[in-house]
């Protein structure tokens, strides 16, 4: 068993997936990634990741509809959930935050953001 801090990606776009895995694993995680929803949730319950990176635009169930999968599942409800998206317009923001997620990452990756996002939430402190 690795010491490593575990994150999932749920991302079906392949660029993007692989910048965010190149830097998360550049910075020393260990990296798991699923490109639907409910592959995102079943790796969740299987891997138990510390973290969680979720696109919202996804094929089959989406971001909003995986973390409440997830947030209803005892195994996985304490996990800390970001939404990583594409879309930043203030309503998606806003529905996103009232859906429940620890957090908003926005797509393309702001390096400086997307790390101290990353450690914050991974030490345990506030979005």
């Amino acid at each position: 068993m690795s010491d490593k801090r575990t994150i999932l990606i749920v991302e079906d776009n392949p660029m993007n997936l692989k910048l965010a895995r190149d830097v998360l694993e550049a910075k020393g995680y260990r990296v798991v990634a699923a490109e639907n929803g409910e592959d995102g949730v079943a790796l969740a319950g299987t891997e138990q990741p510390d973290l969680v990176l979720m696109d919202i635009q996804l094929p089959g169930i989406d971001g909003v509809e995986a973390l409440q999968r997830l947030r209803n599942d005892p195994a996985t409800a304490n996990i800390p959930i970001v939404a990583f998206t594409a879309s930043v317009m203030a309503g998606d923001r806003s529905r996103v935050t009232a859906a429940g997620f620890d957090a908003f990452l926005s797509k393309p990756i702001d390096l400086k953001p997307f790390l101290a996002t990353v450690t914050r939430l991974l030490d345990g402190g506030p979005a």
